[in-house]
């Protein structure tokens, strides 16, 4: 046996004993393991004095004995740092940061353990807050060693390097009489460099301006409402604020969201900044109400908008290249809202290369019956679903498959988001009366032969497509609808003719993003019995107003079930389903990225005489279903079957 006491250093009392048993060699221990049990002593003794705590005579010595007790450095380590400090003169973060290589995150937690609060570690992206720091000095902060960050849910969070000494000064209740206080612990190398960071400092913010001169611009009360125009430009053009502008755009295309919701509230009300990001809205940080119309007006300077118009909408677009290291383009729309305020959304157009066609997520059966329909000389192709569910992107991987030497494509879109080579591009300007019918008209003199163009939403864009696609053009546009037989309807009620429709039609592909499931952390488990019926039952609903179900709906579920266990199960005939966990990927959600769900409707001649005879939507569903076409939900089943989503994921997006 090696057996050792425990003893407290300072009173030299005796907390316990340590005892080891049964070396596996059957030998006596050697003399390393001796001197290593009298330093596991040492580590175990402060970490039983900060347990004990003040209920117990035993004190903690020191603001850092956590790194003994976290293992970051020894109790010898931490004596012989101490003795360091003491005779340079020097204070001992400096000496275990600077001769030890102690971390700064690893002191910090030392001093959150010491102090009984949380640590904030120095941000450099942090947004100062005018309110609080009003009336206050960087040598103010300096001298009493405290410094206000920001006013939450539980009172103004104050950062401090020593939580103790600032409480029992009570310096910080009589700056804020009628607030509550929370207190927040860090280290001093962090609380001057955040000092740099609020007040200007080189270290920091080397090329940074001081924002008290915007903050002076606006409205003395802080609401940022009612500022005259000159002092809006000029506090619009501040450095501090263009930084902040710029930062909002890197971060939202860093972190991959689609759009930046920027939402300010009247009175005092902070502006809230959101980032969508696989079609949901997630919080981004909070702006304080003096930088409102400031903010407006630099993103309106940036976009060649007015910025003296705050009381009807507008519209432009951002080259963000001429102001950040960024080569992309967000489309901007401001909206004035209740309390004379201005909502402000961003679209990022980020330019890339388009995704090829088999890479889009298309099931086997709809990848093959779509390259057969673009191929066809000519006609008329559809991809229909709501605004952000991947149309353009999908027009786009069919134009790079179709993009050969001997074709002449044009297209006309408002924005132009995907740049291919060998695409003729046209911008829609509706400003300039460049508007989708007329641009179409040109086309038809440009010798092409295949056209995309964006929305078709009146009867004179829609009659042009068709007569192009009957004189030996293929055309290819996108529509606001909610499935593929209900296009043909929306169509036929524009006024179109419906057996030139029919004629011209290949094919229409409807289509939903749905969020996919995070490849990393999803959690396989063997489907029961359950949950199989329940999505045999979801799946097998679709079908009920086909013929084949009401002569046999018991034979024809067996087959639907046959066919997927089929084509999805394992060797044994086992169904397999994903559920979401969420990890550091993912960000906790489950989820990451999005998979596209499609419902291809080829026009057969079933499809076309039902056209013709201008037959209901019910009737076009049930002639699409028994000619092979699976329904959007349907494709999310069987995506689900597949472990690429859940159920869940597929119900939120598609309802009837």
């Amino acid at each position: 046996m090696l057996v050792a006491p425990i003893v407290d250093a300072k009173s030299r009392e005796l907390i316990g004993t340590i005892q080891i048993i049964n070396n596996k060699q059957g030998v006596a221990f050697p003399q390393y393991m001796e001197e290593g049990v009298a330093q596991l002593c040492e580590t175990l003794a402060i970490a039983f004095r900060q347990r004990l705590g003040a209920s117990n005579v035993l004190q903690v010595r020191g603001k850092y004995d956590g790194l003994v007790t976290d293992a970051v450095i020894s109790a010898k380590e931490l004596e012989l740092a101490q003795r360091s400090a003491r005779r340079k003169n020097l204070n001992l973060e400096t000496v275990l940061i600077d001769e030890f290589q102690v971390k700064v995150p690893a002191l910090g937690a030392a001093l959150a353990a010491f102090f009984g609060g949380p640590y904030e570690p120095y941000k450099s992206d942090r947004i100062k807050p005018p309110e609080l720091l009003r009336n206050m000095s960087r040598d103010f902060c300096v001298t009493n060693q405290w410094v206000p960050l920001d006013d939450t849910k539980d009172g103004i969070l104050v950062m401090t390097p020593d939580v103790e000494r600032t409480r029992a000064s009570r310096m910080v209740n009589n700056v804020y009489p009628k607030n509550k206080i929370a207190y927040c612990v860090t280290t001093q190398r962090e609380f001057m460099a955040t000092l740099d960071h609020l007040f200007g400092g080189a270290s920091v913010l080397a090329d940074s301006g001081n924002i008290d001169d915007l903050l002076g611009d606006l409205n003395d009360d802080g609401d940022g409402v009612g500022v005259a125009g000159d002092d809006i430009a000029s506090a619009a053009s501040d450095n501090e604020l263009v930084k902040l502008v710029n930062k909002v755009i890197i971060d939202a295309y860093q972190q991959g969201a689609s759009d930046i919701h920027i939402e300010p509230y009247p009175g005092k009300g902070k502006t809230e900044i959101r980032f969508r990001k696989d079609g949901s809205l997630t919080p981004y940080i909070q702006i304080p109400a003096s930088y409102r119309n400031a903010l407006a007006a630099r993103l309106k300077i940036m976009c060649d908008l007015d910025i003296s118009e705050r009381r009807k909408p507008q519209d432009g677009k951002i080259k963000f290249k001429k102001f950040g290291p960024l080569d992309i383009e967000l489309r901007v729309a401001t909206i004035p809202t209740a309390g004379g305020v201005e909502d402000i959304v961003m679209r990022i157009l980020a330019a890339g290369e388009p995704i090829p066609l088999d890479k889009l997520g298309l099931s086997k059966r709809n990848l093959e019956l779509c390259r057969t329909a673009v191929e066809k000389p000519y006609g008329l192709f559809f991809v229909c679903g709501p605004t952000g569910s991947g149309k353009t992107t999908t027009l786009h991987s069919v134009m790079g498959y179709l993009n050969k030497p001997d074709t002449k494509i044009w297209t006309a879109e408002d924005p132009v988001e995907i740049t291919q080579k060998g695409l003729r591009q046209v911008q829609v300007n509706k400003k300039a009366g460049l508007d989708f019918a007329l641009v179409m008209k040109a086309f038809l003199r440009a010798d092409p032969d295949i056209i995309m163009v964006g929305e078709m939403r009146d009867k004179e864009t829609v009659s042009t497509r068709i007569e192009a696609s009957l004189t030996g053009h293929l055309v290819f546009a996108t529509l606001h609808t909610n499935s593929a037989p209900e296009s043909i309807i929306r169509l036929l009620d524009m006024g179109m003719d419906p057996f030139n429709f029919a004629d011209a039609l290949l094919g229409i592909l409807a289509q939903r993003l749905a969020k996919r499931l995070c490849a990393k952390c999803k959690v396989p488990h063997q489907a029961s019995d359950a949950e199989i019926n329940a999505l045999l039952e979801e799946y097998a609903l679709e079908f009920t107003n086909t013929d084949a179900w009401k002569a046999d709906p018991k034979g024809e579920r067996a087959k639907v079930l046959e066919s997927r266990v089929k084509e999805f199960g394992d060797e044994d005939g086992r169904l397999v389903l994903h559920t979401a966990r969420g990890c550091d990927t993912c960000g906790g959600t489950g989820y990451k990225g999005r998979v596209g769900l499609h419902e291809l409707l080829i026009g057969t001649d079933r499809i076309k005489k039902d056209i013709q005879e201008h037959a209901r939507v019910a009737q076009m569903f049930s002639t699409a279903l028994e000619e092979g076409m699976r329904t959007l939900k349907q494709d999310g089943i069987e995506k689900v079957l597949q472990g690429i989503t859940d159920i869940q994921q597929v119900r939120a997006v598609c309802i009837k």
